[in-house]
């Protein structure tokens, strides 16, 4: 770990947990998960929100500088302001009173990710495939994007800083800390943080002079140097050495290490490891941009031509001049002729070899050398690259267009396969753009006809299907995928239509079975509940649930209950025999005296009193008529007393064997 690197996540520590201590009141401090120069990062938990969170602090020996205090607490806000999905999320900052209490203590709560670093991952001797080590760039710039258009520079890029979460996510730490750091540096030697990450530095942050956004550029594309060939652009036995190669020398393209890496990726690297400013990526977004456009198949924006080598001419050695002695007049005529022979002998020596040259040319073109070019079919860029290599062709123009073969796989190419191409000649290909895709359209209410016009209209294809539902039947009630879903054309769509309600028959009154059966006939489940206590006929509907005439759902359930009525069983009374024919005994209660319409003989004797209705007559004497009285014939009806008519006079041997 460098001077000033620090990890949030699944660290190691020095697995010594301190004793448990709050800051801020609310976060019980953990273990511990980093420690570096400038500050050490611990587990923590927020009492008060019950999630776990990393805690920041910085060493007890930069806490006590008032400016640094001042600038972290600037630094720390400005980064708890930065709220983006690729970078650490800072929940809190803060101070507090340190254990000792000789000074106050900053602190900076952060979101704790689970995960590794790229220096983990590094490290472990891991080799990236170019297109991941793009992509994980890409989620670096993406954050840098954000925070610089928040006046935020990172200045301190590098693998330690940028963890990879088990779901693959990018996440780069410790935004606002390095600027804090930074502030109070203006050379190499005035703190180790800057000597402890050399390899990632700027050129001018080696030179000490103010940097701006595109120095985070500069670190970016030492950090995707590393990720495509395992090693930094720039080694050397010292961080000082390593920093004055930054300033003065020119790192060796990644393709130098890795000859597997297309020219592409040569021409972004070195462009944002570019020594001038002004040469480099603009912005964190043009390079991401860049970048893009690679793993989508389109040129890049950086230069892949690389300059032509120039041989060097080795100056010609002096030669040495003599002179001819002077002509005189007669002379000249004379050597004027001489010299006309040797001017034309050259002018037809070069005009031979001018047609000789030309003769040359025509044969040498009309024999280049074809080379067969080979199928591209479901290859990616980079495949078809290599195999146009290997085949002494080059790849030319790359287009992009919708298909049903997967995204980023050559669809066409011209030349075709097997046909024969000039050797070096440019081969254009078209890589498939995947499938077009549609959404799909709210159907639910309309009728069959009308969600079958929407679907053709977005070229999709609808399988209708039908359910049981209370919504009016044949209209819409459910499709799959919902509306809104985005879908390739020609897809299908479920379309679920409904039934229609159906109405519930009465069937209260009916048996039971006639009643399943009606039920039932109505496509209606059935379920019986009874009733024991209502007189009713046994197995009689009494009532039905929902009622009749209710609109439900085919297959809705309708509860019937049902009679099951019993008649109670009476108390038996036994049958005196003549053994136990009671005695009369004489009542203690005055009888009333008959009324002539209920005795018309008042001189009848007790024993002859009127007889019950609808009785027997009577018999000759009293022990002959009390055993027929009281030994009445049995009934299922509940056993009830006789209903006397009139008023109550004497009782009689035959009434008194009767009652008794």
């Amino acid at each position: 770990m460098s001077d000033d690197e620090t990890t949030v996540g699944d660290g190691g520590g020095d697995g010594a947990a301190p004793d448990a201590r709050r800051v801020g009141g609310r976060y019980v401090i953990g273990e511990l998960l980093g420690r570096g120069g400038m500050a050490e990062v611990r587990r923590a938990t927020d009492v008060r929100l019950g999630r776990t969170v990393a805690v920041k602090q910085l060493r007890t020996d930069l806490a006590t500088d008032p400016t640094f205090q001042a600038r972290f607490r600037r630094e720390a806000q400005a980064a708890a302001g930065l709220n983006h999905p690729n970078i650490v999320s800072v929940y809190d900052t803060g101070e507090e009173m340190a254990p000792d209490g000789s000074h106050v203590q900053p602190y900076i709560v952060m979101e704790y990710v689970q995960g590794r670093t790229l220096r983990e991952v590094l490290d472990d001797g891991r080799k990236l495939l170019p297109e991941r080590a793009l992509e994980i760039t890409a989620g670096v710039l993406a954050a840098l994007d954000y925070s610089h258009r928040a006046g935020i520079i990172h200045r301190d890029i590098k693998p330690a800083n940028v963890m990879l979460t088990p779901t693959g996510d990018v996440k780069v730490m410790d935004f606002g800390i390095a600027r804090a750091i930074a502030d109070g540096t203006s050379t190499m030697t005035q703190t180790s943080a800057v000597v402890g990450t050399a390899q990632y530095l700027s050129p001018e942050q080696a030179r000490g002079e103010t940097v701006d956004s595109r120095s985070d550029v500069y670190s970016t594309g030492c950090l995707l140097y590393e990720l495509l060939t395992g090693r930094p652009p720039f080694v050397g036995d010292s961080p000082f050495s390593v920093a004055y190669q930054h300033v003065r020398e020119v790192a060796e393209p990644p393709g130098t290490h890795n000859e597997e890496l297309p020219a592409e990726l040569d021409a972004i690297t070195m462009k944002a490891l570019a020594k001038k400013v002004e040469d480099r990526y603009q912005s964190a977004a043009e390079m991401r941009a860049d970048i893009q456009r690679h793993l989508d198949g389109q040129p890049v924006d950086a230069p892949t031509a690389l300059v032509a080598a120039v041989p060097v001419v080795a100056a010609a050695e002096p030669e040495t001049s003599i002179f001819r002695p002077a002509l005189d007049e007669g002379d000249y005529e004379e050597e004027k002729k001489k010299r006309r022979w040797p001017l034309v002998v050259g002018l037809l020596v070069v005009l031979a070899l001018l047609v000789g040259g030309i003769a040359l040319a025509v044969t040498l073109l009309g024999s280049e050398k074809e080379v067969p070019v080979p199928d591209l079919s479901d290859q990616t860029l980079g495949q078809a690259r290599r195999t146009l290599d290997e085949a002494g062709l080059t790849l030319g123009s790359v287009d992009r267009e919708p298909s049903d073969v997967a995204q980023g796989l050559v669809i066409d190419q011209d030349p075709g396969a097997d046909e024969l191409a000039a050797e070096d000649s440019d081969v254009n290909v078209v890589i498939s753009a995947g499938a077009e895709t549609t959404t799909v359209p709210y159907l639910l209410g309309d009728t069959r006809d009308e969600a079958a016009a929407k679907l053709e209209e977005r070229e999709l294809t609808p399988n209708f299907q039908e359910a049981d539902s209370t919504e009016p039947a044949g209209t819409v009630i459910r499709t799959d995928p919902n509306a809104d879903t985005p879908i390739e054309l020609g897809g299908s769509v479920t379309v679920v239509l409904s039934l229609g309600p159906v109405e519930v028959p009465g069937v209260v009154g009916r048996t039971e079975e006639q009643a399943r059966s009606i039920l039932q006939d109505a496509d209606l489940e059935v379920s019986v509940d009874e009733d024991t206590t209502t007189p009713a006929e046994p197995g009689q509907v009494l009532e039905q649930t929902p009622g009749a005439g209710s609109e439900v759902a085919r297959g809705s359930t309708v509860t019937i209950t049902v009679s099951r009525y019993e008649e109670p069983t009476p108390t038996p009374t036994e049958t005196p025999t003549e053994s136990e024919t009671p005695t009369e005994v004489p009542t203690e209660t005055p009888t009333e005296t008959p009324t002539d319409s209920e005795s018309p003989d008042a001189g009848t004797a007790p024993g002859a009193g009127p007889s019950p209705v609808d009785g027997p007559e009577p018999g000759p004497s009293a022990s002959e008529q009390a055993v027929p009285a009281a030994a009445p014939a049995r009934s299922t009806a509940p056993h009830r007393r006789p209903r006397r008519h009139g008023r109550r006079g004497p009782r009689s041997d035959q009434e008194s064997a009767a009652t008794a």
